[in-house]
């Protein structure tokens, strides 16, 4: 997973190796972690954490297999 620097917004980049993908992520520090919540960030390519907000961008080649 790679951070992006942003202005109020945190952005981070994922590939496949990052799914299944959830937020708070195992990087994430104790302190601020909210509930697990699972994102379908390969469906749509992008996904939002409904807690904190986080942008999760998929990038790289999506996964293979079952649908």
């Amino acid at each position: 997973m790679e951070a992006q620097a942003s202005s109020k917004e945190r952005v981070i980049e994922v590939t496949a190796a990052d799914l299944p993908l959830h937020c708070p992520t195992p990087a994430m520090s104790l302190w601020n972690a909210h509930p697990r919540v699972f994102l379908p960030v390969e469906k749509t390519g992008q996904a939002l954490c409904p807690y904190c907000g986080t942008l999760y961008k998929f990038t790289g080649e999506p996964p293979k297999g079952h649908h």
